[in-house]
């Protein structure tokens, strides 16, 4: 897989008062809706969320989980390169389909490799958004929960974004990009609400309203 770099560097804001959103999709298909909802996160972010940026974290370069890959402690490039992204975040934010009722194959992988000891996900806020199919990908998401108890990961409650993706109005384009104004605003409020827990987590004040 020709990639000169594995994983982007972070991308934006160098403040370091900035609330740092490592975003992962977990759909590697190009023209994907969930990859599409970051991109939507980190315009959001740029444009009406001052502190918070969002890096997208690209997991399509993975090996598949193999302990026999762990060397006197270390780990395969690609994967202490994704492990380095997940130390560096101040909280999480995925985006996934739903799979068979369930968590997409890549998004699992990338959630095993980052728990390999020392766990690289503990102790910080995470939000789930889906566009998936029928159930808007409810199921995927209380699995990715359920996953997250083992991790330490702590999830807002509210709000819950289901998007049926394939249901009109039309809500992507060809390419993955949200075009529905009022998903926007949805995916908008999920981020405060991230932002607010996320800060809270750490001790610092937060606006009461968006609180999880």
């Amino acid at each position: 897989m020709a990639c000169a770099i594995l994983f982007p560097k972070m991308e934006g804001s160098t403040s370091p008062k900035a609330l740092r959103v490592a975003a992962i999709s977990g759909s590697l298909r190009r023209g994907s809706a969930n990859t599409g909802l970051i991109r939507a996160a980190k315009e959001i972010c740029e444009e009406s969320i001052p502190g918070m940026v969002i890096d997208h974290v690209d997991i399509s370069d993975l090996p598949l989980l193999n302990t026999d890959m762990e060397v006197d402690g270390g780990f395969p490039p690609a994967v202490e390169a994704f492990r380095a992204s997940v130390r560096a975040a101040d909280c999480f934010l995925f985006a996934s389909p739903e799979y068979n009722y369930s968590i997409s194959g890549p998004l699992k992988n990338a959630l095993d490799w980052g728990s390999r000891p020392p766990n690289c996900w503990a102790d910080r806020a995470a939000a789930i958004v889906s566009a998936s199919g029928g159930s808007g990908g409810s199921r995927s998401m209380y699995h990715i929960r359920q996953v997250g108890v083992f991790l330490d990961i702590h999830f807002i409650n509210k709000p819950e974004v289901f998007i049926k993706a394939h249901q009109p109005p039309k809500k992507f384009d060809s390419d993955g990009n949200l075009i529905d104004p009022e998903i926007k605003e949805e995916l908008k409020e999920m981020l405060l609400s991230l932002q607010a827990f996320a800060l809270r987590l750490q001790g610092k004040p937060a606006n009461s309203k968006h609180a999880a």
